[in-house]
């Protein structure tokens, strides 16, 4: 779970991303270059990148730590493979 600061940048940055897909939109139907627009989707899809990351820095850092230091092997084993799976649906999309 996040804490109330990482929370607020996860939003922020969210909302950011909100905005420049708007733009996208606007250019789209303005008939913008291509290359134009395909240049601002693409720093959509860094900022996205950059909330994952924050999104799974806070999990590990929190829920995964948790599930390591305890006692219960199904939960540190259910933690490592919800992790994997997460890493391999990243390295399909990457």
């Amino acid at each position: 779970m996040m804490n109330k600061e990482e929370k607020s940048r996860a939003i922020s940055r969210l909302k950011r991303i909100e905005g420049q897909i708007r733009g996208i939109q606007k250019m789209v139907e303005e008939d913008r270059y291509c290359i134009d627009i395909l240049s601002q989707t693409a720093s959509i899809v860094s900022a996205l990148k950059g909330v994952e990351d924050q999104i799974m820095q806070q999990h590990l850092n929190t829920c995964v730590t948790d599930a390591m230091r305890s006692d219960d092997n199904d939960l540190r084993n259910e933690k490592i493979n919800e992790v994997m799976t997460v890493l391999s649906k990243f390295r399909k999309h990457g």
